[in-house]
């Protein structure tokens, strides 16, 4: 099979030879080989998927821009990447303008109904188990993915949604090749995937996991994708599969032989018209001479990154032992973390003190509380931005409550150097596990990422739900720029570990000598204001790692690998760099337009 094919072309090849007669090789049905890293001309995207980051090379290749494409590769990933993505979720899309040399956010994060309130999760007093929050109407979010594509393309796009849908709509009807993690995904989430008909039918047909190396179709989702192409993402917010998706929230489709109890949620079609995906200001933080630019609140990925930049910039992170290095990191988030538990929310609901939180004075009142030689203890308490007092510790403390951790991330840039950065969710593995019958895509669990009860009792939670309110996220898009130009982007999936991961590559790239792959690569810690730091295997394995705990750092092992990284890095000859995971998530897939040896 030619290097180059992607999975789509694979499978156009093999419908062809079926319907000719011929028999196809049990061997031509593998997924395609990814490469984790590319480099050459023309425009380079990043994503988890080959076949999605194909189509996105390929539309810069016709001529597109970043923006086109990242909407091509999002929608791509909504067939590939479905228990991550897709039109039933949201996500925040941050975008570089090389003309104008600005970069703008676009929040296309899930609102509440406007019946939801800060009971939305108890019941008879109590807080719902999670995991019955989850696989429940109630949390099932407005999606605002549909809408973030619309307006990326009326802002900033050369293409309609109908040309950028088009790919998509085709990988759903043609099919493509399964690998391990699609069916591993399928697999850890059958049980409640088994209690809905429309979920059961489309991911496990014959009652299992389609296997590795089968074709996997979904004709609904094409369907569904070929409706918005038609009729815009109307069809959605103000017509059917609107209609359906609330139909389906308020009636959960379970099977009457199911013991699950599926609560059913009072989302309308009302809340689905009054869904706007909002372009705001982006978070700014100045790195060693650099801009590092982010996504605001309601997402917790910018502040929370940049206040923890501002904290590192008391110390020599260049020069620093590994060993020191470690030590600065963990604690910055440790601190960092404590802050945004405590101020960061929906702005229309709570005042955010973002300019506060992001100043170099308020950072060095934090960084005091550092020490070299010993941790911290968790949960620290957090501090008033407003009134900030160096080396103040603060009475209360503000822990981090879980966040769901299936996420997807793409980075795109173009030949004239607009570059995107975009991270994209429906929450949990497989988001609420309802597939909305006859339309191919499952619905978001977003609304869990609400505080169920005051985080700390007594205090003022930020992240309660409300009508209309939009969740605090971790997704944490980012572009450095130098001298207003791009020197890099990236961006993870991993929940509240989004905001570690990235950090983590950013300082990689910047002070330990990593190249972007590098850093992507790099074994992960996750210091989130807990007792243990969550950290891969891979961590604990290095020798540093002894010399950390003797400074009262504690660590536990992640279940799984943090996150899964992609980016994107423009060189000094021109050339642009495409980087993803090299293992984690089974290997992430990068392109350029045109190739060059690196």
């Amino acid at each position: 099979m030619p290097a180059h094919w992607s999975r789509t072309t694979l499978v156009l090849a093999v419908a062809a030879a079926l319907a000719a007669g011929v028999a196809v090789p049990a061997t031509a049905a593998t997924p395609t080989p990814k490469s984790p890293v590319a480099v050459g001309f023309g425009g380079a995207a990043a994503s988890i998927d080959a076949d999605a980051t194909a189509i996105g090379t390929q539309v810069l290749r016709d001529g597109g821009n970043a923006v086109d494409a990242a909407v091509a590769v999002a929608a791509a990933l909504g067939v590939t990447d479905p228990f991550s993505a897709g039109v039933g979720g949201g996500g925040f899309f941050v975008y570089y303008d090389a003309k104008t040399h600005r970069v703008h956010t676009l929040d296309g994060r899930e609102t509440a109904p406007q019946t939801a309130d800060e009971n939305l999760f108890l019941e008879n007093g109590q807080p719902l188990p999670f995991a019955d929050a989850v696989t429940s109407g109630l949390s099932v979010g407005v999606p605002g993915t549909p809408a973030t594509w619309a307006e990326a393309l009326r802002k900033w796009g050369t293409r309609s949604l109908a040309k950028s849908l088009k790919p998509a709509e085709k990988l759903a009807r043609d099919g493509f090749v399964v690998d391990q993690t699609f069916q591993t995904q399928i697999a850890n989430n059958a049980a409640r995937f088994s209690a809905f008909p429309s979920t059961r039918s489309l991911y496990l047909p014959g009652g299992a996991p389609p296997a590795p190396g089968t074709v996997f179709k979904n004709p609904d989702l094409a369907a569904t994708y070929a409706q918005l192409e038609r009729s815009g993402v109307d069809a959605l917010y103000r017509g059917p599969i609107g209609a359906d998706i609330a139909k389906t929230v308020q009636k959960p489709p379970v099977d009457p032989a199911s013991t699950l109890k599926v609560r059913p949620g009072n989302l309308t079609t009302g809340d689905l018209a009054a869904y706007r995906a909002i372009e705001r200001d982006p978070t700014h933080a100045r790195y060693e001479g650099l801009d590092v630019y982010g996504m605001p609140a309601p997402s917790s990925g910018g502040l929370t990154v940049g206040e923890a930049l501002n904290i590192l910039e008391n110390f020599d992170l260049k020069h620093a032992s590994k060993a020191d290095y470690l030590q600065y990191f963990l604690e910055s988030t440790r601190f960092a973390f404590a802050d945004r538990n405590r101020w960061i929310g929906d702005p229309a609901f709570v005042d955010v003190p973002a300019r506060e939180l992001l100043r170099q004075r308020f950072a060095d009142t934090r960084a005091c509380l550092i020490s070299k030689d010993k941790a911290a203890t968790s949960p620290v308490a957090p501090a008033d931005p407003r009134h900030p007092t160096p080396c103040a510790a603060g009475t209360t403390a503000a822990p981090t409550p879980y966040e769901g951790e299936n996420t997807t991330h793409l980075t795109v840039a173009d030949k004239w150097g607009n570059v995107v950065a975009y991270t994209l969710t429906i929450e949990q593995e497989g988001g609420s596990g309802i597939v909305v019958p006859g339309r191919g895509f499952l619905l978001n669990n977003e609304l869990t990422d609400f505080s169920f009860t005051p985080v700390t009792p007594g205090v003022p939670d930020p992240n309660l739900p409300g009508p209309g309110k939009r969740p605090r996220s971790s997704m944490a898009p980012t572009i450095v720029l130098d001298h207003g130009r791009p020197f890099f982007a990236t961006g993870s999936p991993g929940g509240a570990s989004i905001i570690t991961t990235v950090l983590q590559v950013i300082l990689g790239r910047l002070d330990r000598g990593l190249s972007l792959e590098q850093a992507i690569a790099a074994p992960r810690a996750s210091q989130r204001n807990s007792a243990a730091a969550q950290v891969e295997q891979a961590f604990l394995d290095q020798p540093e790692t002894a010399d950390l705990r003797a400074r009262g750092q504690g660590f536990s092992t992640a279940p799984a690998e943090i996150g899964a990284a992609t980016g994107v890095e423009r060189l000094r000859d021109g050339r642009w760099l495409a980087a993803a995971e090299p293992v984690r998530r089974g290997q992430g897939a990068a392109q350029v337009v045109w190739p060059t040896h690196w």
